[in-house]
């Protein structure tokens, strides 16, 4: 039986990138994305579902209609100066978004999380090389929105097991997938 993936966020570069990596490894993507930052024409290696971190209700019709072994969480908003401009659009769609993600995972027991998070919740160095230990002190919207994120993980691992891991990029650099546009 094929092992199910919820690749959130799939239609974008690193979301994009993970399915190709699951694909080639037996692994069935499910992608969930909005498409505001992501592109169809990506959704390659997986099914592409429509929606919005944002609606519960989007949520829980692809929880009910897959059983998922496992949730990868690549959908979020990630500019920073938009961030600064429009701080309340990062908070809804990163924060209160991966928090209708959560209660999805609670209620239909998928096991665990990978989460898109971002080495700009370091905020300024104050040592290089930068570690995981270096403390947390984000100097903009976007990266408080993922810093309260891997908050969030934290909490839902001791309350309810949730088990979760944060991937902490400083600059997501590589090949880039080809888009045919012809037949877009």
């Amino acid at each position: 039986m094929t092992r199910n993936i919820l690749v959130c966020g799939g239609a974008g570069y690193i979301g994009a990138h993970m399915c190709e990596h699951l694909a080639q490894r037996g692994l069935h993507a499910v992608v969930f994305d909005n498409l505001s930052g992501g592109h169809r024409e990506l959704v390659k290696w997986g099914d592409l579902i429509v929606g919005d971190l944002r609606n519960p209700d989007a949520l829980e019709a692809v929880f009910a209609a897959h059983r998922f072994d496992a949730v990868m969480h690549f959908a979020g908003k990630i500019v920073v100066s938009e961030s600064t401009g429009d701080p309340l659009l990062y908070f809804e769609n990163n924060v209160a978004g991966t928090l209708n993600l959560l209660r999805a995972i609670l209620r239909h027991g998928s096991p665990s999380i990978v989460f898109s998070s971002t080495a700009g919740l370091y905020g300024e160095p104050r040592y290089t090389p930068i570690d995981e230990a270096h403390p947390c002190v984000p100097v903009n919207p976007y990266g408080r929105s993922k810093w309260f994120i891997e908050q969030m993980l934290a909490d839902f691992r001791s309350a309810y097991g949730l088990r979760s891991v944060s991937l902490r990029y400083f600059n997501a650099a590589g090949a880039v997938l080809w888009i045919d546009r012809r037949n877009a």
